[in-house]
């Protein structure tokens, strides 16, 4: 836990302090793996490319802000807390065989503070205030990162980074804080890494008026720093502090160490855009239920317990796990497939 050390301190977690200034952080498992995109592509079946998706069950092909209120609609979450029926999701990550066919890489559960969290595939999620913070209201959706973005100096390493893991125990932590130390944004290519954890953290600040902006990200900023410390000061264009949304997922690599079916050039490990980490985008559509989310940045909850004065509630790995929904665009994208997912719907070699 010494490597979590700044990252605590950054972000005051001393969880048996008086008044400290805690965070949020919980698992959420796979809802489904699929190539629909409702905040980019709304009412698409076969995207361009595919995704990992997780949280609320009521996650469709078109999900229009406001009017599709995903707390109501929702009647279980894939995420630990019961009230959260948002949804989250990320491009996947595959293997490029030296043969041209492609490999999902799985996810596993995440390390932390807290020590694991379980989740079937999936990713954790973090919530982290900064001083007087103002929750997401219903409707509110963004987007962090680009999905055609191909120059990693154009891309922040401080809210988008990689970190090549040589433990196969994801509990057993290297380097420090996220996005800090030798983290990139490329894509760790090598086969000493047992796991590749990336990490993507949003925008903090909010215009205060629009829930979302043609390009799902004018309407919301980063502020002052960068890294999982809950945000500095706000410009005054989007003067509203958020809480500081990150996503954190292991990518369990450890089955394509072996060198000998590595392509003879280019990357090994790519996203489902057939590009590499400069590419690493997330999705955020929120969905908790009344006014939990600012309950629970008022009161200090803290990592994934349960915090009454929030009306929040824990739920189980069984629980979560069995909320799970069918492909809407319905292809293979487990085993060994001859291309990745990307036009017509895909094929298994």
């Amino acid at each position: 836990m010494q490597q979590w050390t700044s990252l605590l301190a950054a972000i005051g977690l001393l969880t048996n302090g008086v008044g400290a200034q805690n965070m949020l952080r919980f698992a959420c498992s796979q809802l489904v793996v699929d190539r629909v995109d409702p905040l980019v592509n709304p009412g698409m079946r076969y995207t361009p490319h595919l995704h990992q998706i997780v949280g609320g069950n009521s996650f469709n092909l078109t999900m229009t802000p406001v009017e599709y209120d995903l707390a109501k609609r929702s009647t279980c979450t894939s995420c630990s807390f019961v009230q959260d029926k948002s949804n989250y999701w990320t491009a996947v990550m595959f293997f490029r065989a030296k043969n041209g066919s492609y490999h999902r890489v799985p996810q596993v559960g995440n390390g932390g503070p807290q020590g694991k969290l379980i989740n079937n595939g999936g990713l954790a999620i973090y919530y982290i205030p900064s001083g007087r913070t103002t929750a997401f209201a219903p409707g509110f959706r963004m987007l962090a990162g680009n999905a055609a973005e191909t120059d990693d100096n154009k891309v922040n390493r401080g809210n988008i980074c990689h970190r090549c893991w040589t433990s196969t125990n994801e509990d057993n932590f290297v380097g420090g804080a996220p996005c800090t130390g030798s983290d990139t944004v490329a894509i760790p290519q090598d086969t000493r890494c047992k796991m590749i954890r990336q990490t993507i953290i949003f925008p903090h600040c909010w215009d205060g008026r629009n829930l979302d902006s043609p390009d799902h990200k004018s309407h919301v900023a980063y502020g002052q720093g960068s890294g999982a410390t809950g945000g500095g000061p706000c410009p005054s264009s989007h003067p509203v502090k958020l809480p500081q949304l990150m996503y954190e997922i292991m990518w369990n690599v450890t089955n394509f160490a072996d060198r000998s079916i590595w392509p003879d050039s280019g990357p090994a490990f790519v996203y489902s855009m057939n590009l590499g980490g400069s590419a690493a985008h997330g999705d955020y559509l929120f969905g908790w239920e009344g006014n939990v989310l600012q309950r629970a940045m008022d009161n200090g909850c803290n990592l994934n317990r349960d915090c009454p004065a929030a009306g929040l509630t824990y739920q189980p790995p069984e629980k979560y796990n069995a909320c799970t929904i069918k492909q809407q665009a319905p292809e293979p994208v487990d085993g060994w497939l001859k291309a990745m997912p990307m036009g017509e719907p895909a094929l298994q070699a």
